[in-house]
């Protein structure tokens, strides 16, 4: 729900811009300064798209207006709700101040400049530094500037969200902050923050309104409440709470109806509305042990996925794009979605709380940072809760993606090794203290708690249990890819439990459709004939893990290796989700696989491509999530002939009812026949539970040996089949 009200004023034409140099900087902001020779620009938009500005780090823009001059008792407030990253502001040759952040809304007065005259001139520079040193980033903009799946040479600088005019009556309410801190079939608590500039000492009534949304079956008002303040000059911070009996609860889709409230909050002075605000929320209460998630009391086994942006460019992601996007993540049987490093347009969130799905929201920071950031990290910190917190969808906070140093360029990772379980490297950096993980995530931690005590919030996600408190946080588990064998977390997890908590990232890199990245007529092409470099730094294949994962001596051609990596990629995912769903709530609490869908061309961990085509690895998350699913212990890839095989069986439900005649039929098929096995009995609501072991021998000549596994219940045939190829040159088991 927007706060745009029928005050506001898009300024969406007759931009200009140009490079700045030291005599335009000095020159630029006069409201006489000659345009004429500038080059037309799109708000909203980034400066990339310009060609001449394709390779800009910095650039000036100015934009002439014409606007009534303001009634007395209206002020007049010029805002900007995305400028990426930092700004220097100025109208009619005055300066207004400055600006950095790109997510969070930019709100000058303007108010004395309108009154002056009935023509006006809005300049400024906005500037994004593409940095230098990797390990000591400056611009808090996450995976916008260091990831392995964006093209670094992209800048995300520019205008990418609307810059708009207001006129308000003598208070102005500059942020409102609201959040649900308690709720349940009696009662709801809703708690507000807000901040309401005055223009002088007034005495203002706040009424708030609580009312069904435009989407919600029901009507009439659910609370309304009027409170009187006295307000000074300047800003005031006004706290309360409004209680809502038996309330109509919101539940993520796998539980419930994600039922939503609008909340109308007008500040009026001698009984008129000097300035109104609006949000759309739900009630509902959230709690994470030992990170097992609870929803309004009901615990709930998080299936995930990490989302990156929607599309490359931040200004051109519409509502449908959105809307698209969650909707096919809620169609794979998802719960959540972790808006991975990087805050996404407020489109996404509102999509979330309509369709169901929770979020996991990861403040902008990816790997290091400078020491000099944190003032600046604190504030927009306390900025993106303001902005997101009465949103029912996000229930976790966190501060830093995996705040260890990444030095390496996409396509490159400098923290890999194929053939050993973990990070040596990785271990080490992350058991001794550093500025990032110690002082910057926590001093982020404690802003967002400080803001925001309603929600869990971890101080960084991928931080391996370390001194003194040997607790660590989720884990990024790659195994199959960037550490181990596909099968090792099965071992991890029964060495070292907490690791498999939550495991936030798995994954491994497939390549799409060879027409999707435009290198079809390469299908048949020799691999000595590919440019690994092109698909290294632009596409963002890790060459150094894949050629060890993949070697390349084994393949003949590259449309041969391309699809070995989707048959990789769908083997990862599949023994990862079995794994974790059979781990469930014993230790496991959930998992996002890494992650949805790409941006723009690439070779990558995704399951969809940049055109939105499902690649190969899509069939085994969707399959992944079933919420009934029969479990077989994994089959190697290769066995030796006449080797002794021994499976367990077990079945995850995630239905909230019982299953009470249940019959899982399992059949093996070899060249020898087919041999069955049939299991009756109740399949618990909300759990998984052994059903018992099968064991048989491989035969003995060359040939892939397929065990099939079926569940039959009240309506479910959920199907789950291994195989395992027989290979003599392995050796023969007597």
């Amino acid at each position: 729900m927007s706060d745009a009200t029928a005050n506001r004023v898009e300024l969406t034409d007759h931009w200009v811009a140009t490079i700045p140099d030291e005599g335009l900087r000095r020159a630029y902001p006069d409201i006489h300064h000659n345009d004429t020779a500038w080059t037309p620009i799109a708000v909203p938009g980034l400066w990339r798209d310009v060609p001449e500005f394709s390779q800009a780090e910095a650039v000036l823009y100015r934009n002439k207006f014409d606007r009534d001059t303001a009634t007395s008792g209206t002020r007049t407030w010029l805002g900007f709700d995305g400028l990426c990253y930092q700004g220097d502001i100025w109208l009619d040759g005055t300066y207004l101040g400055d600006t950095e952040g790109y997510f969070a809304p930019h709100v000058f007065e303007i108010t004395d400049q309108i009154a002056e005259s009935t023509s006006h001139v809005l300049a400024l520079e906005a500037v994004c530094r593409t940095p230098t040193d990797l390990t000591a980033k400056r611009n808090i903009t996450g995976i916008l500037q260091h990831w392995d799946n964006l093209d670094p040479s992209l800048n995300p600088g520019g205008l990418w969200r609307s810059v708009w005019l207001e006129d308000t009556g003598p208070v102005r309410i500059s942020t409102l902050r609201i959040s649900v801190v308690e709720a349940d079939a009696e009662r709801a608590i809703v708690e507000f923050n807000a901040t309401l500039d005055c223009i002088a000492t007034h005495t203002v009534n706040l009424h708030t309104f609580i009312d069904p949304s435009a989407n919600t079956a029901g009507s009439g008002e659910v609370a309304h409440s009027i409170d009187e303040h006295v307000l000074s000059a300047g800003q005031n911070q006004i706290e309360w709470r409004i209680a809502i009996d038996e309330p109509n609860l919101w539940w993520p889709h796998a539980l419930g109806e994600p039922t939503l409230h609008d909340i109308r909050v007008d500040v009026r002075l001698a009984g008129s509305v000097s300035h109104s605000r609006k949000r759309r929320v739900g009630f509902r209460s959230i709690e994470l042990r030992n990170w097992i998630a609870s929803v309004n009391g009901e615990r709930l086994h998080l299936k995930g996925t990490n989302l990156g942006p929607v599309k490359a460019d931040l200004s051109k992601i519409t509502a449908d794009d959105c809307a698209e996007t969650l909707q096919s993540v809620r169609d794979f049987g998802l719960d959540l979605v972790r808006i991975h490093g990087h805050i996404a347009p407020p489109e996404l969130y509102r999509e979330a709380d309509r369709l169901g799905l929770l979020v996991w929201q990861d403040f902008p920071l990816q790997w290091s940072y400078a020491r000099g950031i944190k003032p600046e990290a604190e504030r927009q910190a306390t900025a993106m809760v303001d902005q997101l917190a009465h949103h029912p969808s996000i229930i976790i906070w966190c501060g830093h993606n995996e705040p260890t140093p990444q030095t390496a360029r996409p396509g490159h990772r400098d923290d890999a090794e194929p053939h050993n379980r973990f990070f040596r490297r990785g271990v080490l950096q992350q058991e001794l203290p550093s500025w990032n993980r110690t002082v910057l995530d926590r001093a982020v931690k404690k802003a967002i708690q400080s803001a925001d005590p309603s929600r869990p919030v971890i101080p960084h996600s991928g931080v391996l249990p370390h001194p003194p408190q040997l607790d660590g946080t989720d884990s990024h588990l790659y195994f199959g890819w960037f550490q181990g064998e596909a099968d090792g977390l099965g071992a991890l997890a029964a060495r070292i439990p907490r690791m498999t908590r939550f495991v936030s990232e798995f994954g491994a890199q497939s390549v799409p459709e060879l027409a999707t990245i435009e290198m079809a007529e390469l299908e048949n092409a020799p691999l000595s004939e590919i440019n690994w470099e092109y698909l290294t730094d632009t596409l963002g294949l890790h060459y150094d893990i894949a050629k060890v994962r993949l070697p390349f001596s084994a393949y003949t051609t590259f449309g041969q290796w391309a699809q070995a990596t989707r048959d990789h990629h769908c083997d990862v995912i599949t023994r990862q989700i079995e794994t974790l769903r059979r781990l469930k709530y014993r230790p496991n609490g959930g998992w996002c696989q890494f992650y949805f869908a790409d941006a723009q061309p690439a070779i990558s961990c995704s399951v969809i491509d940049h055109t939105g085509h499902e690649k190969q690895a899509a069939a085994a998350l969707r399959s992944g999530c079933a919420p009934v699913l029969p479990l077989a212990d994994p089959l190697p890839v290769l066995s030796a002939a006449g080797a002794d095989q021994r499976q367990r069986l077990h079945v995850v439900s995630d239905l909230r009812d019982a299953l009470d005649d249940a019959r899982l039929e399992v059949t093996l098929r070899s060249s020898l026949g087919e041999r069955r096995w049939r299991f009756d009995g109740p399949i618990p609501a909300d759990d998984v539970v052994k059903i018992g072991d099968i064991s048989w021998k491989s035969p003995t000549t060359n040939e892939r040996v397929e065990v099939e596994l079926r569940l039959l219940a009240d309506g479910i045939d959920a199907v789950s089949t291994y195989s395992t190829r027989i290979d003599n040159r392995l050796g023969v088991t007597r």
